[in-house]
C-alpha cells in the first residue's frame, strides 16, 4: 500500500498589529461644528470713549470701553446658551482632539448617530431662540434703563430669528487624489503631512485622557480621604457618575495605542464598579479601602503623567522625491 504525504498549507503569516495613528486614520473621519451667535457687547464709539477717559481723566487713546447689550443672564438668554453648552459637550464626547482648531475625529460608525443628535439639538436651539425672541422688547427696556445715554436703538436688529445657529460638516483631511498626477512629489509630502498629524491626534487623545482620569481620581480620592471638621468630606453622586462616563467614553473611543493607560483606566473601573455613592458615605470600612485603592491609584498615574514620554511623531520611510513633470 502505497502512503501519500500530504503538503500542509502553508500558514499566512501572523498579522501585523496596526499602527494605531493608522488605525485612527482609517476608522476615524474628521468633524466640525460652528456655531453662529449673536454678539452681545459692542465697542463705544470715540466720543463715547473720550468721555469715559475724561472721568479718570485719561487719555482715550490708552483706553478700550464696550457697552453690553443684552442682559446675558436672563433665563431666556440662559436657556440659549445652555443648548450651545449642550451641543459643544456633546461633539467634545463623541470625538477625539485633531491639531487643526475647530476639527476633531469621530469614529465613521458614529457619524449617523452624531448627525442625527445635533440635528435635534438644533431643533432645540432653534426653540430656545424663539423663546428668547419673544422676550426681546422686554430685554432690550431693561437695556435702556442699564445703559442711560449709551442706549442707541440702531445697536439692536429687529429680531434675534436666525442669530444663533449651529452647522456641522466632515471636511477632508486627506490629500486630493488629483494631486499625485499633478505633482507626485509634492502629494507625497502630503501624504506625509497627513499621516503625521494623526501621530499628534494619537498623542493629544493619549494625554487628554490620561489627564482626564488623573483628575477624576484625584478629586475623589480627596473627597473620601479628607475630612471637614473632623467629619468626612461630602460629595455628590456627581463625582462618581463622572468616573464612569469617562470608562464609557474611554471605551468607545480609545485606540488602544498605550497598554499602560489601558492598565490605569481598567483599575480604576474595577476599584469603583459596583459601589453606589450612598454605600461610600455610610459605610466607613467601605470608604476607607476604596480611599486606599485610589491613592495608591492616584500616585501611579501621577507617575505615568510624568514620566510618559510625549509620543515620538513616527517618521515614516520616506521615498525619494521625484521630480515634478
Amino acid at each position: 500500500m502505497t502512503m501519500t504525504m500530504s503538503t500542509p498549507p502553508d500558514r499566512p503569516p501572523p498579522r501585523r498589529r496596526a499602527d494605531p495613528a493608522e488605525r485612527l486614520r482609517t476608522t476615524c473621519a474628521a468633524v466640525r461644528v460652528s456655531l453662529r451667535w449673536l454678539g452681545c457687547h459692542k465697542a463705544l464709539s470715540a466720543e463715547q470713549k473720550a468721555t469715559a477717559a475724561d472721568a479718570f481723566d485719561a487719555s482715550d487713546r490708552f483706553l478700550s470701553a464696550a457697552k453690553k447689550l443684552l442682559d446675558t443672564k436672563h433665563p431666556a438668554f440662559r436657556a440659549v446658551t445652555a443648548v450651545r453648552g449642550r451641543i459643544l459637550d456633546y461633539w467634545k464626547g463623541m470625538t477625539l482632539p485633531y491639531p487643526e482648531p475647530g476639527i476633531r475625529l469621530i469614529r465613521q460608525d458614529r457619524i449617523e448617530a452624531f448627525h442625527n443628535e445635533l440635528t435635534e439639538r438644533r431643533e432645540e436651539l432653534d426653540a430656545a431662540v424663539g423663546a428668547l425672541d419673544e422676550r426681546f422688547e422686554e430685554l432690550k427696556l431693561a437695556a435702556r434703563e442699564r445703559l442711560g445715554r449709551l442706549f442707541d436703538p440702531h445697536d439692536y436688529p429687529s429680531s434675534l430669528r436666525g442669530l444663533f445657529a449651529v452647522e456641522w460638516d466632515f471636511p477632508s483631511v486627506e490629500p486630493p487624489g488629483y494631486l499625485s498626477e499633478l505633482n507626485p512629489a509634492l502629494y507625497d509630502e502630503e501624504c506625509r503631512r497627513v499621516a503625521s498629524r494623526f501621530d499628534e491626534a494619537l498623542a493629544l487623545a493619549e494625554e487628554a485622557f490620561s489627564t482626564e482620569l488623573a483628575g477624576l481620581v484625584a478629586h475623589l480620592s480627596d473627597r473620601l480621604s479628607g475630612a471637614a471638621d473632623g467629619k468626612p468630606k461630602v460629595f455628590r453622586d456627581s463625582v462618581v457618575a463622572n468616573l464612569v462616563e469617562f470608562f464609557d467614553r474611554f471605551r468607545r473611543l480609545n485606540v488602544r495605542s498605550n497598554d499602560q493607560l489601558d492598565t490605569l483606566v481598567a483599575q480604576a473601573r474595577e476599584i469603583v464598579q459596583g459601589i453606589e455613592p450612598q454605600s461610600l458615605r455610610e459605610n466607613r470600612i467601605l470608604r476607607n479601602t476604596v480611599a486606599g485603592e485610589l491613592g495608591e491609584l492616584r500616585q501611579s498615574l501621577d507617575q505615568f503623567l510624568v514620566e510618559r514620554p510625549r509620543r515620538n511623531i513616527l517618521r515614516r520611510p520616506q521615498p525619494a522625491a521625484a521630480e515634478s513633470p
